[in-house]
């Protein structure tokens, strides 16, 4: 029976529609590739990505290896120290014990642990959650071990607790280790049996360099000289602070499921989600970004940089795990969540490094003097080292004649003539801020 033209049309629009809409799935990865390929070519990034929306993947990629040694690709279920996102799901544990009536956050800090200096007396596990306490970060050593140690040194508060905001690992470190003694369990176990296991985060754990955990991640640093294995510190000092390990496929699991209700009552998840001050709530910042409410948290150890936003109106996460020390995952989450709200991304801030003579490099060796401190640049093979005036030290690299910039840290240097046609004025860029120094 030969078709009508009305059916044949029918035919085409549906077909038509059909292939707009295999190109625009195909499409949205291309975008989203588009913001990692910069990064990844300037060997300015090694990791995996993953962007979602609903709970469904847009983009699940990896990068670069998870062990150059051997030549093992990252992959979706590569498992990367996540730094200082642990905090996170410290926090969460806390309020799983409030939920369960065996503390309260408004509780004393010394009612649990009465061996804290008398200067702790007025502060409250809600003050270590929000970094609201005041501790400096010498008031208490923590000491891993079987049992482990908590070693109080009895330092004045830098302010009084609930005052002002002032990031602090050592808060939570002391917030793990009240939460073994209130739980009767290690910190790991707890964090296992009550959130790992029940939202089926299977490839997430504590750190350790002891136990054999199939498909982590080595830890690399940007050498002067290309990509080095990155130092291995004790990885149990960070503990309840930032010695987690994870895929982004279990975060993607674990924002899922803490948004999804499935993990505290939604009085806790308000709580754990409401700023006190500076943007932070309990392990997590909390801000409107452009008119989207945003969830935020990032990590930075040695070998190891995270990055993990939520956008809980939209139901949009987006999770950057890195293990090469750099600049770029913060920005990479800005740029992917750009895209998957439909907006246009940021251009990449990319650094590539150019050969420059020697000659070059020497004619800015030399003292600068900046307002408040003083550097020295010195020419050092294919690069100028900074020697600041406290001891530190900074290898910058040329990415033009004239600028140089750091590769693990977000820091950018600028040459510039004075009236004399003479390169005798630097300039300093930190993220936001810019200084500018004069050749002594």
């Amino acid at each position: 029976m030969p078709l009508s033209k009305g059916h044949f049309r029918g035919v085409l629009l549906t077909v038509a529609i059909a292939i707009l809409a295999h190109t625009s799935s195909a499409q949205a990865p291309d975008r989203f590739q588009q913001v990692v390929q910069p990064y990844v070519d300037a060997q300015m990034f090694m990791g995996s990505v993953l962007v979602a929306k609903d709970g469904k993947a847009l983009l699940s990629k990896s990068y670069g290896m998870a062990d150059l040694e051997w030549s093992v690709p990252n992959s979706p279920t590569t498992r990367f120290n996540i730094a200082s996102m642990t905090k996170q799901f410290t926090a969460a544990s806390i309020l799983l014990l409030e939920d369960r009536g065996k503390l309260k956050t408004d509780d004393l800090v010394k009612k649990y642990l009465p061996d804290a200096p008398a200067s702790w007396d007025k502060i409250t596990i809600y003050h270590l959650l929000t970094h609201t306490s005041g501790i400096p970060d010498d008031a208490a050593q923590y000491q891993p071990g079987t049992p482990d140690k908590l070693v109080f040194n009895d330092k004045p508060l830098n302010f009084q607790p609930g005052e002002r905001w002032a990031y602090t690992n050592l808060g939570y470190i002391v917030l793990g280790y009240l939460l073994e003694r209130i739980s009767g369990q290690t910190y790991e176990e707890f964090v296992q049996e009550n959130i790992f296991k029940p939202l089926g985060m299977n490839d997430s754990g504590l750190t350790s360099f002891i136990t054999i955990i199939p498909r982590r991640a080595s830890g690399y640093w940007p050498g002067s000289n290309g990509i080095e294995n990155a130092d291995r510190p004790d990885a149990r000092i960070g503990f309840s602070s930032g010695s987690l390990y994870s895929t982004t496929e279990d975060l993607l699991r674990w924002e899922e499921g803490l948004f999804g209700g499935k993990l505290l009552s939604p009085a806790s998840l308000r709580k754990m989600t409401t700023p006190f001050r500076s943007d932070y709530a309990c392990g997590l910042h909390v801000s409107r970004v452009n008119g989207r409410l945003m969830v935020e948290h990032d990590g930075d150890n040695i070998g190891f940089n995270a990055d993990m936003a939520y956008y809980p109106e939209e139901r949009i996460a987006v999770i950057v795990l890195a293990n090469l020390n750099g600049t770029v995952t913060g920005e990479m989450t800005k740029a992917l969540a750009a895209v998957a709200h439909g907006e246009t991304p940021p251009i990449p801030s990319v650094h590539r490094e150019i050969p420059l003579s020697k000659e070059v490099l020497a004619r800015y060796a030399g003292a600068y003097q900046f307002p408040h401190y003083s550097l020295k640049m010195v020419a050092e093979g294919n690069h100028l080292l900074v020697e600041f005036d406290d001891g530190g030290t900074l290898p910058v690299f040329p990415e033009s004649e004239t600028k140089f910039f750091s590769k693990p840290w977000p820091e950018q240097f600028e040459f510039s003539k004075n009236d004399k046609g003479e390169f005798t004025v630097l300039t300093r860029h930190q993220e936001d801020k810019e200084e500018h120094g004069a050749k002594k």
